[in-house]
């Protein structure tokens, strides 16, 4: 192994390089980033110019193998240019199973930190990269287009765009989210009733969690926006309870609709495709927002929240279950590979944020809390089915696709944990007269 510290030369140059008029430097891949990083590399790097650095014992590894791999990684900005070159096959990662390199990610977020060189230097870097490496070239296949370009589909949160985003994200198979979420087909967090529950127990304690705060009872009326594959409609329905679901999907919805009838209950409960801005019908008793939220932007709390009001019955109760930044004042949009490959045009905002819209449209808050650790572990639990199902995961969508969903479960998770993304919920009512005797004192709901 040949590295940075290797050459004396070289070294000198980095020592001196505020200094040093003299000779440019010359720099193999792996030199260039063991610079970058500091000299702190918690895993072992090979390059295809046959350059190496970090130790060779670590337990992981990253391989750099074409120059369009390097392309990748100098033209994308953030973590795109990492994700571009790994989901390419540039990049190959050992030490951790691409159905989960959580263990990977985790080594990367806690030890290594990227230092800007000084100019000198960063000089002699690009010319050692070379100029052709830092023209951007096409995307992997499965990238949605940037932003800017997606206003040929409308502007931003419109019913096609909305469309099209929700059809890059869940009409990926139906198959495929098999593989992933298990029996239960539940795309959002669970709620672990202890630390050894299984997934399955999890989901069903969400949506009894989510049944009882909504106080709903056996012909009560309940619509779920946004109802993925129906986990929550048919819950209620077999609970007595009349429920309507809508989803953007036409894969999801066409799943549920066939769920309901093998379960018989087809008379109380049903799945639209339809924008939930089409329900006509009112005077519900419950309104679950289950993982929709994410999708109808920050700009659009407002109406999102006067609409779901709008269709409740006085006294009715709203359930919001999203996932929101830990603060207030972030900007909304996701990084640059969450929003290219996997939700595009989805945005987050903190729970005071959504609080606060929601108040303002009329609405009275009962009552909040943060699932982040049960998302965390909700992952946790979707990488270890994706690892298990590997083989048969990318015989259903491809390599590239399987990978897309390894990286971005095992970052979430790492995000969830870290503090950096959460999970709320927050039940709320629409005020009518008369109606503050229908609710108890306090919240009426097991943890």
């Amino acid at each position: 192994m040949t590295t940075f510290k290797d050459h004396s030369t070289k070294s000198a140059a980095l020592n001196d390089a505020t200094e040093n008029t003299e000779a440019a430097a010359k720099y193999t891949l792996a030199e260039v980033l063991e610079i970058l990083a500091g000299g702190r590399l918690p895993l072992y790097f090979t390059a295809y110019d046959g350059s190496s650095a970090g130790p060779p014992d670590a337990p992981f590894a990253l391989d750099l193998k074409t120059p369009r791999g390097t392309t990748y990684l100098a033209t994308g900005r953030g973590d795109l240019g990492l994700a571009r070159a790994y989901i390419a096959g540039d990049l190959e990662i050992r030490g951790v199973h691409p159905g989960d390199p959580y263990e990977l990610l985790k080594a990367l977020a806690d030890s290594l930190v990227f230092e800007r060189p000084p100019m000198r230097m960063m000089v002699d870097i690009i010319r050692s990269i070379g100029a052709r490496h830092l023209r951007p070239i096409a995307p992997p296949p499965e990238e949605a287009e940037p932003r800017w370009r997606r206003v040929t589909a409308g502007l931003r949160h419109s019913k096609t765009r909305d469309s099209d985003a929700v059809h890059h994200h869940y009409d990926v198979s139906n198959t495929f989210y098999e593989f992933v979420l298990g029996p239960s087909m539940t795309y959002t967090c669970a709620c672990y009733p202890h630390g050894s529950a299984s997934l399955e127990q999890a989901q069903e304690n969400k949506y009894r969690l989510v049944f009882e705060k909504l106080r709903l009872t056996p012909g009560d009326r309940l619509l779920d926006v946004g109802c993925g594959w129906g986990g929550m409609v048919r819950y209620a329905a077999r609970r007595g309870v009349r429920a309507t679901g809508v989803t953007l999907s036409g894969e999801q919805s066409g799943w549920a609709q066939r769920a309901i009838a093998d379960e018989g209950l087809s008379g109380l409960a049903e799945v639209r495709h339809a924008d939930y801005r089409d329900v006509t019908e009112s005077g519900f008793d419950a309104v679950s927002s289950i993982g929709l939220l994410e999708h109808i932007g920050v700009r659009n709390y407002p109406s999102y929240f006067g609409f779901l009001q709008s269709r409740l019955r006085p006294g009715g109760l709203l359930l919001n279950h999203s996932i929101t930044w830990p603060e207030n004042k972030k900007r909304p949009e996701a990084g640059g590979f969450i929003d290219r490959y996997v939700f595009p045009d989805g945005e987050l905002a903190g729970s005071g944020r959504i609080i606060g819209d929601a108040q303002d449209t009329g609405l009275e808050v009962l009552h909040e809390e943060n699932l982040r650790q049960h998302y965390a572990m909700t992952l946790r639990d979707w990488c270890a089915n994706l690892v298990e199902h590997w083989d048969e995961a990318v015989a259903e969508v491809g390599l590239a696709t399987a990978k897309v969903w390894g990286l971005y479960m095992a970052g979430s998770r790492l995000g969830f944990e870290s503090n950096g993304i959460q999970l709320h919920q927050i039940l709320m009512q629409r005020p009518g007269t008369g109606v503050a005797a229908e609710l108890p004192l306090r919240p009426w709901w097991t943890p």
